[in-house]
């Protein structure tokens, strides 16, 4: 199944998109597409609805977060070995884990905040996993299992303040915006290899990246075993997983996004974002929201 969530950014309604790619409304079967509606049990529950009998969603709806009430957003660092390479950086022995702040997550086409006084901010095209289960201590063998599914999340990252304001990385990791989540949260069952996915990302226009799920240095099972040794994951949490080679840190000379650029990026499979950045001075007053794409 492909989840969505369609509305203005906090009441946004739970969505499956039909066989047509048209998006059906799910609200008289689940309230919202969250950590309790994603558990196998009511995973059964909306499968076992025919999507042509539920009413047709409104058309021209902003895409919210296929996701919401994230309580807990993680990210993996360094995790392709290209990546890992044009960064200069050594292979990590264990997965380099830190924290995307749930409050930056906004819809895959929503308008995209270059903080007040940024000059490094960075696109980053992942794969993020969806938990269904609650996990503590899983195997890897198991991990899967743990699992509801999978969607492209852009991982935004503002990198002087990634590395160069001292402590950890979170702080060019959270800033409001800096978590597009969608189109869809797909599930599992739709991914045959989630190890062989093509991803990519273009900067107006202009492809930067091009990778694949299959240059993980730590794959999806592992991740997800290897941070549950760490912290309970609930349903509901999200773990985006790392990215491919091309993002502007590692060009020569560096390249930064400015106000009025677009980006644009998709994973096999998982669909495709679109966001305009915008500066800071131009963004709403309440930041909080984010504004929304065209």
């Amino acid at each position: 199944m492909k989840l969505v969530r369609f509305g203005e950014f906090g009441s946004e309604k739970p969505g499956i998109v039909d066989a047509q790619g048209q998006i059906r409304d799910l609200s008289g079967i689940v309230p919202d597409i969250t950590g309790a509606t994603l558990s196998s049990g009511s995973l059964s529950k909306i499968r076992s609805v025919d999507p042509g009998t539920l009413p047709l969603a409104p058309t021209g709806q902003r895409l919210g977060a296929c996701v919401g009430q994230v309580r807990n957003f993680i990210a993996i660092g360094l995790n392709y070995a290209d990546h890992a390479a044009e960064t200069g950086a050594p292979i990590p022995a264990e997965p380099i884990v830190f924290n995307k702040a749930p409050s930056c997550i906004v819809g895959p086409n929503d308008d995209v905040i270059i903080p007040r006084k940024s000059q490094k901010t960075d696109w980053e095209v992942e794969l993020a996993i969806v938990i269904g289960e609650r996990a503590s201590y899983v195997a890897a063998n198991e991990a899967l299992d743990f699992v509801a599914g999978y969607c492209v999340c852009n991982d935004v990252s503002e990198r002087e303040f990634q590395l160069e304001r001292g402590g950890t990385w979170t702080k060019g990791k959270g800033c409001p915006t800096f978590g597009p989540l969608g189109p869809w949260l797909v599930t599992k069952d739709e991914i045959p290899d989630v190890q062989n996915l093509p991803m990519w990302l273009d900067v107006n226009g202009e492809r930067m990246q091009t990778g694949s799920t299959k240059t993980m240095i730590f794959n999806v099972a592992q991740i997800v075993s290897y941070v549950s040794h760490f912290m309970i994951l609930e349903p509901g949490d999200v773990i985006t997983t790392g990215t491919p080679p091309g993002v502007g840190m590692g060009m020569k000379p560096p390249r930064y996004l400015k106000a009025g650029d677009v980006v644009s990026l998709g994973i096999e499979g998982l669909g495709e974002q679109r966001q305009r950045f915008i500066a800071f001075e131009d963004s709403p007053p309440d930041t909080s929201k984010g504004r929304h794409g065209h």
